[in-house]
């Protein structure tokens, strides 16, 4: 079963609440859009005082849930569930912009899609569309 053939309402949805109680959920990660036909993921993140680092700015670890939520989702819904599953094997985040308060909003796309491995990029961006940061992610496809 292939996730990206369910109605654009009803995979947000799913995906919204994969998983139950999770990482993302915790951060407030809020899938808003798929793009089936170009193969891209879009979802949003409070900037709230809980994900500041010390200096009173947004972590960048929090920077990289995101971006990694987004990359492992991405890969997952254009892959046959019933058989495999996608892992984040590698991630690379270059924080270019730091952000105190407000909302970001990421946006991952493939730039390779194979049978075993996938490569997806994911832009994350502020309310301004400033890019904050930019992230490479590996995601292996693995035999349930």
């Amino acid at each position: 079963m292939y996730l990206k053939d369910k109605n654009k309402e009803d995979l947000l949805q799913f995906i919204n609440g994969w998983g139950g109680e999770t990482f993302a959920k915790t951060l407030d990660i809020k899938f808003t859009d798929i793009d089936v036909e170009n193969e891209t993921l879009t979802a949003t993140m409070p900037v709230l005082p809980r994900i500041h680092q010390p200096f009173g700015i947004m972590h960048g670890g929090a920077s990289c849930v995101l971006a990694e939520t987004m990359g492992s989702s991405l890969s997952n819904i254009f892959i046959d569930g019933e058989k495999y599953f996608g892992v984040g094997t590698n991630i690379n985040t270059n924080h270019l912009r730091s952000k105190k308060d407000g909302m970001v909003t990421a946006v991952a796309r493939f730039i390779r899609k194979g049978k075993t491995m996938h490569v997806s990029e994911i832009e994350i961006r502020d309310e301004k569309g400033q890019l904050i940061s930019h992230t490479t992610m590996t995601n292996t496809i693995i035999n349930r």
